[in-house]
């Protein structure tokens, strides 16, 4: 039976992409590398549907499927099994996880849902979009706005909240476009999803704010001024208060999922620091650290902010999405996994790290 499904992605993975600025070259190269890299995940499903027996990864494999062709729907066995695999693991109280990070595997396994876009989990898309509501650090937890994790998400019940959770949450809330059959239902869930979600947005820029090392908006002791973020108020996973690449472009996208205008001086900021520190055969200052999930908020980050060539202080020009997509498949392993020779945050998973991948490129594509 995967036989067949890994012969239908070969006829089927072909990514459409309309940017002018990828080579034709590139980007049959980029077709091949995510064909054959599916290829490879296909071939990892479980019987149970799941990929590892583990939500998120599960739901990011199901997202690098459905991205890669408009052709492929919730419709696709391997889809059909892995969101079944998903379903089964949502909470009453609107979570889905199975005994761990419910936050974390909550807003990826949304994700998955709302890019399947199947209306028979809309309603388990509704109750795990008001249980993230609900994890936001605010006034009902007791904090004020002068708080340092107020606005904040973290892993769930009482850790403290961190930018690299807050980014997935905020991804999840994403609005969708649900098909309903009663249009008044439609307007009256919409209009209550809407405001709730322009609530949580708001608030999570004042916990950006604490994350980014800005001065006008951030006068906290511990705050820089180089415009990067960092992990949480105060503390960096490269020291410090130090600005890193992984949250700077999570701090980036977050701010224009959040509804910042480009040219908003925070927004610009986090750009200024990412066109001065541009690299990708590294992670700045972590090495390898890291390195697969930093490629990954680069590519959402870029795609979101709209923009082809970046140039830093020193003038050089990159054309970051040929340069990351060079990179990303100079590095595949000929079966079509990707590995991460340093284990940190899991990036010694093949199937994690390879989900990363996928996405990055077909982010890339996007254009």
């Amino acid at each position: 039976m995967k036989r067949f499904f890994l012969i239908i992605i070969m006829t089927l993975i072909v990514v459409s992409f309309s940017h002018a600025e990828i080579d034709l070259s590139l980007a049959h190269e980029m077709e091949h590398s995510i064909k054959i890299g599916l290829q490879w995940l296909v071939e990892q499903q479980e019987d149970n549907g799941s990929w590892q027996y583990y939500p998120a990864i599960t739901a990011l494999t199901v997202i690098a499927i459905i991205n890669s062709n408009p052709n492929i729907s919730y419709q696709f066995e391997p889809v059909v099994k892995g969101l079944s695999f998903i379903a089964s693991c949502a909470k009453l109280n609107g979570s889905i996880y199975t005994d761990n990070m419910p936050n974390y595997n909550t807003s990826i396994c949304l994700m998955a849902l709302k890019e399947a876009n199947d209306p028979q989990y809309y309603d388990i898309i509704d109750r795990g979009e008001k249980y993230l509501l609900g994890l936001q650090i605010d006034e009902e937890e007791g904090y004020s706005t002068d708080s340092l994790y107020y606005g904040g998400v973290g892993y769930g019940g009482d850790q403290r909240p961190d930018l690299s959770n807050l980014q997935w949450a905020l991804e999840a809330m994403l609005e969708r476009e649900p098909v309903y059959t009663d249009e008044l239902e439609l307007n009256k869930k919409e209009i209550i999803n809407i405001e709730e979600k322009k609530l949580f947005f708001d608030k999570a820029i004042i916990f950006l704010q604490r994350c980014q090392n800005l001065e006008e908006y951030n006068p906290e002791s511990y705050s820089e001024n180089d415009g990067g973020f960092m992990y949480e108020p105060g503390i960096s996973k490269a020291g410090g208060s130090t600005s890193y690449g992984n949250m700077t472009y999570a701090g980036l996208k977050s701010m224009i999922y959040a509804k910042l205008d480009k040219e908003d001086p925070r927004v610009q900021a986090a750009y200024n620091w990412i066109s001065n520190h541009f690299v990708v055969e590294t992670n700045p200052l972590l090495g390898n650290q890291g390195l697969f999930y930093y490629y990954l908020m680069m590519a959402k980050a870029l795609t979101a902010y709209d923009t082809d060539i970046i140039v830093g202080d020193d003038g050089i020009q990159h054309d970051w999405r040929a340069e990351l997509a060079n990179q990303l498949i100079k590095i595949q392993n000929e079966e079509g996994w990707w590995q991460n020779e340093n284990g940190r945050w899991w990036e010694n998973n093949k199937v994690l790290v390879t989900t990363y991948c996928i996405i990055s490129l077909e982010e890339i594509l996007k254009g």
